[in-house]
């Protein structure tokens, strides 16, 4: 169930048109109205509305889960190959039930070494996504598939798909032998959690997914009758926050949920210069900026289990957009970097080139102005917009280089401004929407680093040290194109580099 409190209820004008507003538009969601979000829109959500029925639409993949997960008893690593919502989802529920599930969501070799266990005989690979083409999932399923082989296994017993019914990948695993767990096509993405895409992975570590199921459905039963709390939420994000508000999900027992609802609002509103901005923080904080948690204090505070977290901020979600009058379900950015990245793989014919930094600082290469990792951080800050945010991307191991993340708090405090992290390139699912489709304010910090082992992709003439550059550059020359302030800083030695670029910003 649900609970709503916190300090910026008492500024909810529930008499407010545009709260009677929002009312509208929730009674036309619960009857699945595709033209909430206006007339161009309209064709989309017709077919990205099933997310609201997955809570108990869902119950009928449950004995298909509890044979899959019978036939897998004897796997003890389950690594889940997918981006953005295919992921993020999976990772808050292992997180939350203290399951291991490792979430390959990265092309950097150095972190996809992490995910190939000695013992392939003990691990099973859930390959979720919802066409296949993904770039980074089809490329990390050919790797898995290639290393069964050396090893003198066979795939299909260590490999499950989840997918769209008829999609390519669907056809060809299907084809080849492979066990398909078909999702619901008409749910996107970032709301795909209480589908197969989250169901599959979380029943796979051992979390009873009917629980998840029972709770969600009680919680959407509960605000169908009585709406207030996700109207007053939609009030005061869309009316109240502004452009960016903190979201820390510290103390709450629900470690990652931020992240999941980062994308989540970020990626639906992050269009036509009027998104929301979630910026992810580590503790509670008394700066500025609307502060969103799930236990302690906060402006508002949303007390709930993590299922029914899930289905509030999705409907949640749908509301802000109505209001903005934006379509939740499109992601045009998103294309548009895949893209970016296309053009630099065939430009390069699968050789990464060679780059010469601007100035050279220790293990930091800067690619920018500035002849120190200091004087280019003082310089780019003050080519940050007033009204703006600095965006940190690292392109780098989130295992082993998880130090950098501390550079968004020392930031943030030397700035003065919004700062958020994002892992690359899975951000690019995520917060990259926002980056390109929202507001025109921000500031873009890349941070990539050399590799220590390139690691070949199966079917393709580069490997994934130029797949990740990439991605990276490619992003950099979309940002770049739209003349938003751009820094980018390579680390010759990441381990070396992170120090060097943390004492960098203090030093500010």
């Amino acid at each position: 169930m649900m609970n709503l409190r916190g300090k910026a209820i008492q500024s909810i004008d529930r008499s407010d048109v545009r709260y009677e507003q929002l009312r509208q538009f929730h009674n036309r969601l619960a009857r699945k109205d595709p033209t909430i979000w206006g007339a161009a829109a309209a064709k989309e959500a017709t077919t990205r509305l099933n997310w609201i029925d997955l809570p108990e639409t869902s119950r009928d993949l449950l004995p298909s889960l509890d044979a899959l997960c019978a036939k897998h008893r004897d796997k003890t690593t389950i690594v889940l190959c997918g981006m953005g919502g295919s992921s993020l989802g999976p990772e808050v529920i292992a997180q939350t039930f203290s399951k291991n599930l490792f979430i390959l969501d990265s092309t950097d070799p150095n972190y996809i070494a992490h995910a190939i266990s000695e013992d392939l005989t003990k691990t099973l690979v859930v390959v979720s996504s919802k066409s296949g083409s993904t770039i980074e999932t089809a490329s990390q399923r050919a790797l898995f598939e290639k290393l069964l082989v050396d090893a003198n296994l066979d795939p299909t017993d260590h490999i499950v798909i989840v997918t769209d019914p008829g999609s390519p990948l669907d056809k060809s695993s299907r084809d080849n032998g492979f066990t398909v767990i078909n999702a619901d096509p008409h749910v996107g993405g970032r709301f795909s959690v209480l589908s197969a895409f989250g169901l599959v992975p979380s029943a796979l570590i051992g979390v009873d997914v009917s629980v998840l199921l029972d709770n969600a459905s009680e919680t959407k039963s509960a605000f169908l009758k009585d709406p207030t709390t996700v109207l007053d939420m939609a009030y005061a994000i869309t009316y109240i926050a502004g452009q960016c508000m903190t979201y820390c999900d510290s103390g709450s027992s629900m470690p990652g949920l931020s992240d999941w609802a980062e994308q989540l609002v970020a990626e639906s509103t992050g269009k036509e210069q009027v998104g929301r901005l979630p910026v992810v923080i580590e503790e509670a904080s008394n700066d500025s900026l609307f502060s969103i948690a799930y236990s302690g204090d906060a402006d508002l505070v949303i007390e709930a289990d993590l299922a029914s977290q899930f289905i509030i901020w999705e409907w949640v979600t749908a509301l802000v957009g109505a209001a903005l009058a934006i379509d939740p379900f499109n992601q045009p950015n998103v294309t548009e970097a895949k893209e970016a990245t296309s053009a630099l793989l065939q430009a390069w014919s699968g050789v990464l080139p060679t780059f010469t930094a601007d100035s050279v600082d220790g293990s930091v290469e800067i690619f920018g102005e500035g002849e120190s990792a200091a004087a280019a951080l003082a310089a780019f800050i003050t080519t940050t917009p007033r009204d703006g945010y600095i965006a940190v991307m690292a392109y780098l191991d989130r295992k082993d280089d998880a130090k950098i993340t501390q550079i968004r708090r020392i930031l943030s405090q030397k700035s003065g401004f919004p700062v958020t992290f994002g892992w690359g390139p899975r951000f690019l699912h995520s917060t990259g929407q926002f980056h390109k489709g929202g507001q025109r304010n921000g500031a873009f910090l890349q941070i990539t680093g050399e590799v220590e082992k390139d690691i070949s992709i199966p079917g393709q003439i580069f490997g994934f040290k130029t797949l990740v550059a990439a991605q990276a550059l490619g992003d950099g020359n979309a940002l770049a194109s739209r003349k938003y302030p751009l820094l980018r800083f390579n680390l010759t030695n990441r381990s070396v580099g992170i120090d060097q670029l943390l004492e960098a910003v203090k030093s500010l």
